[in-house]
């Protein structure tokens, strides 16, 4: 998207930005992503009011009931799995407004062993959406609790869920140069002549013993076959509870516990060049730098690359396979079904939003669905052939 500098908008974070700028130079994308979304005191995740018609954006479990129901009695499947275990947590990181959680444990309740066994926990960096989760999960407020990470949980068989949780999490980009000194240079949001921010090329030059992150140690690989000003995207997930997982799960031999994560977000299945920073704001895409701190500014998420970062951690993964696919697998349509024959009067509303989740120009494909699990367990519904 162009930058238009005349939408540009005075943001309470922009001066901060703008101080940090001057003293320590241009910032890298990860960094500004970071600020925008995670500053404590004008992040947009602190902040602002963030789903629905009236935020920026809404996300699956908002557009239909039948997202979390199946993903309820998904976790139903993955317990049983695990062996039906006594005791099983269900996490979600990101919980948004605790739609997609209230809809899962109403679905599981068909199954009484499991929602016996099983006790919520939501962890969550929006502070404001908190009381929103509360009111919206009250009739199931005897087992959630909201810990500050993974590691003041329980060791236990876990269930994870993640629905647009990676996309928020910080990339940096570099771009190839082929000129007479032919090289990565790194992306960064720096000042332009009239002390407004724009993007401009640093060099890429990690201190001698700094060993790379795996997903950066192709880059030389990676560059004879790039063209002039390519970018490509890398995650490191270092500081989110994604780079949490292996040790929570796998603390020991003796601390091993069955474990399985399911990860929904929208994305590429390869890992391939090309710039996907986006904001939303107000429903609506605008360019990352004209509103910083009141947008929600995501980057597409490399499921080749995530998958390999899991695999590496110890992990097995299953997947990706798109959203609609997943869905259909778990029986999104025959729920549909079933929903319309109780409420004939509501038919088209049904009709439209299994649609929009499923359909293959839509969410169905622009969204993918990842699984990772403990080794020892089986491969997991919906996403294995």
């Amino acid at each position: 998207m162009d930058y238009d500098p005349h939408l540009r908008r005075n943001t309470p974070l922009l001066a901060s930005l703008k101080d940090c700028i001057h003293q320590l130079g241009p910032l890298s994308i990860d960094r500004y992503m970071q600020s925008c979304l995670f500053d404590p005191d004008h992040g947009y995740y602190k902040t602002a009011a963030v789903l629905g018609r009236d935020g920026d954006f809404i996300t699956a479990p908002e557009i239909s009931q039948t997202f979390g129901e199946l993903i309820g009695l998904w976790c139903v499947a993955v317990w049983n799995q695990m062996g039906k275990p006594g005791r099983v947590q269900v996490v979600e990181l990101g919980a948004g407004r605790g739609t997609l959680l209230a809809d899962a444990l109403r679905a599981s309740q068909r199954s009484a062993d499991f929602f016996d066994a099983a006790s919520v926990a939501i962890i969550d960096t929006h502070p404001g959406l908190r009381k929103q989760q509360a009111e919206t999960l009250e009739r199931f407020a005897t087992r959630i609790s909201w810990p500050g990470d993974l590691f003041t949980l329980d060791a236990v068989p876990t269930i994870l869920i993640a629905n647009e949780f990676l996309d928020c999490l910080p990339v940096e980009q570099f771009v190839a140069t082929r000129a007479a000194d032919p090289g990565w240079q790194r992306r960064c949001i720096g000042l332009d002549d009239k002390d407004q921010l724009q993007f401009m090329l640093g060099r890429f030059e990690p201190p001698a013993h700094t060993k790379l992150p795996d997903e950066l140690s192709n880059l030389d690989d990676t560059l004879s076959t790039a063209n002039e000003g390519d970018i490509i995207e890398t995650r490191s997930f270092t500081g989110s509870e994604v780079a949490n997982l292996k040790d929570f799960a796998f603390g020991g031999s003796t601390n091993a516990i069955p474990f399985a994560g399911l990860f929904v977000d929208y994305g590429h299945t390869r890992s391939s060049a090309g710039d996907t920073l986006q904001a939303v704001r107000s429903h609506a895409y605008e360019h990352p730098l004209t509103s910083p701190g009141e947008a929600d500014i995501t980057a597409h998420v490399d499921f080749e690359q995530f998958a390999q970062t899991m695999r590496h951690q110890g992990f097995a993964t299953d997947g990706p396979i798109t959203q609609g696919e997943f869905l259909g697998r778990l029986g999104i349509v025959e729920r549909a079904s079933q929903l319309i024959a109780h409420n004939q009067d509501q038919a088209t509303d049904v009709e439209a939003a299994v649609a929009r989740l499923i359909s293959p120009t839509g969410m169905g494909g622009r969204f993918q669905t990842i699984a990772i699990r403990s080794p020892g367990l089986a491969p997991l519904p919906g996403l294995s052939s």
